[in-house]
């Protein structure tokens, strides 16, 4: 299937209509395109109203280049997950791709389950977060175990993670992440954690967590080609589709995931934490 450059489509999409002004406009003179290219169970009207609420709740996400965000929620929808929602299962970040305002496409810990379990493989797949006074133990090695008994009222905040599945065939597996080891790879794999700007991990740090140690254990997990295509879609910035909007390509891209940023001035006194981006009228 022909791809072409994001610009190229969009200027044949509305080639015989104005130009849209703002992201919002573009994201309703797509609709139709959308639609087309989306799972059945899929509504685009309600996934045009997600995507136009993001936008409007999220300023920095109203100047990010237009394809950018029709591709990370095209990416969103093929998924059937619906993106920015309290259901946690997908996000649509406001990211710097080599200095453009992008966006970028990122699975949630309640999608990565979500996925999961859509293979039939998983018995049980979960991760969870450690306090500091739970009951808890763990070897690798040749007889692994994990053990662990929640404090009733856990003290502090969680000092690791763990990620645990266990297959319909018997096989089982665990992962086990100290929240220094967390905090270690969102620093060096995730701009908007290192320089703190708004996304899951300012806003939900420990289904983050969760997600990064889940990730990290699936890696050594049965995958379905549908899975392992789901996963290479997770943290990813997109900048084409296919000329009928039915396939935004994706290279399997790691847990380790960087993009090449601009250095943003440190915020002063009155300046915002947030990533720096012009306001947009929303129409």
């Amino acid at each position: 299937m022909a791809k072409a450059d994001g610009s190229d489509v969009m200027n044949k999409l509305v080639e015989k209509k104005e130009r849209p002004k703002t992201l919002a406009g573009w994201i309703n003179s797509m609709k139709p395109e959308i639609e087309r290219a989306l799972p059945k169970h899929i509504d685009a009207d309600r996934i045009a109203r997600i995507a136009i609420t993001a936008i409007r709740t999220n300023k920095d996400l109203q100047s990010c280049e237009p394809m950018s965000f029709v591709a990370a929620l095209m990416q969103s929808s093929q998924l059937g997950l619906e993106p920015n929602t309290p259901l946690g299962e997908a996000y649509i970040i406001p990211y710097k791709d080599k200095g453009v305002p992008s966006a970028r496409f990122e699975i949630g810990y309640k999608g990565l389950l979500a996925l999961a379990h859509r293979t039939g493989e998983y018995k049980t797949i979960f991760a969870m977060e450690v306090y500091a006074n739970d009951e808890f133990d763990y070897a690798y090695g040749l007889d692994p175990y994990l053990t662990h008994k929640p404090a009733e009222e856990p003290e502090g905040e969680p000092v690791r993670y763990y990620a645990v599945y266990h297959l319909k065939n018997g096989g089982k597996e665990f992962r086990v992440w100290s929240r220094k080891k967390v905090e270690q790879h969102a620093n060096k794999y995730s701009q908007a954690f290192k320089r703190g700007w708004t996304s899951p991990w300012k806003t939900d740090f420990d289904s983050m967590a969760k997600k990064t140690v889940l990730k990290d254990l699936l890696k050594y997990a049965p995958k379905s080609i549908e899975f392992t295509r789901a996963l290479s879609m997770d943290e990813t910035i997109k900048h084409e589709v296919a000329e009928d909007m039915s396939e935004v390509p994706a290279d399997y891209i790691d847990t380790d995931f960087e993009v090449e940023v601009m250095d943003e001035p440190e915020p002063g006194p009155d300046q915002s934490n947030e990533m720096p981006s012009e306001q947009v009228t929303l129409e």
